[in-house]
């Protein structure tokens, strides 16, 4: 009879996305995983091929976590923005690592296509993925920044990116009267400008 197996791929992929958090990808080594799932480094080894195959999936688990998050909003293009720096604010390291090589376009794909669907409703098929590319590229950039620490000149924060979407909106559009959005306390939507 074989004896039964000490960890799984899915702990291991667990254990990473947590040492990832906890510690970066520097943070992220075969030994911590192993020592994490309690087995010996070289077990790890009948699961993933090395430390590039664990960044890959624990990258791609990240992704199919931020596609499960995104899916579960109401679809509309400022919920999906809100919904992705949410995730980012929640899993920092996983969202930088997700930006990262480790990760085929098949897979971005997955958290794409609500971003893609919207843009597609929004400015049509021809230039839905250049559309996309734009609220994704502003909505990366923003919080990033805001990770970083780079909003140092004071000001509202929420209230920036409550901006931005509006800003977005109107870009997709050309529409100068954006619907009304969810928006941060002492925000309000008038004349198609935020106040």
């Amino acid at each position: 009879m074989p004896t039964p197996e000490k960890t799984s791929l899915i702990r291991i992929v667990a254990a990473g996305r947590d040492l990832l958090e906890a510690g970066g990808q520097h943070g992220l080594t075969m030994q911590s995983v192993a020592e994490r799932v309690g087995v010996r480094a070289p077990s790890l080894y009948k699961h993933v091929a090395g430390r590039a195959a664990l960044l890959s999936a624990v990258a791609e688990a990240t992704v199919d976590d931020l596609a499960a998050r995104l899916k579960s909003t109401d679809g509309s293009l400022e919920e999906l923005a809100r919904g992705y720096r949410r995730f980012a604010r929640a899993r920092p390291e996983g969202f930088r690592l997700m930006h990262s090589a480790h990760v085929p376009p098949e897979v971005l794909a997955r958290a794409a296509s609500p971003m893609l669907r919207v843009c597609r409703e929004l400015v049509g098929e021809r230039e839905a993925l250049e559309a996309a590319r734009l609220v994704t590229a502003w909505a990366t950039g923003f919080v990033e920044m805001e990770l970083n620490g780079a909003f140092r000149l004071g000001g509202d924060v929420d209230r920036a990116f409550e901006y931005g979407l509006v800003g977005m909106r109107r870009a997709l559009t050309g529409d100068h009267q954006a619907p009304p959005t969810r928006q941060s306390p002492g925000l309000h939507l008038r004349d198609g400008r935020l106040r």
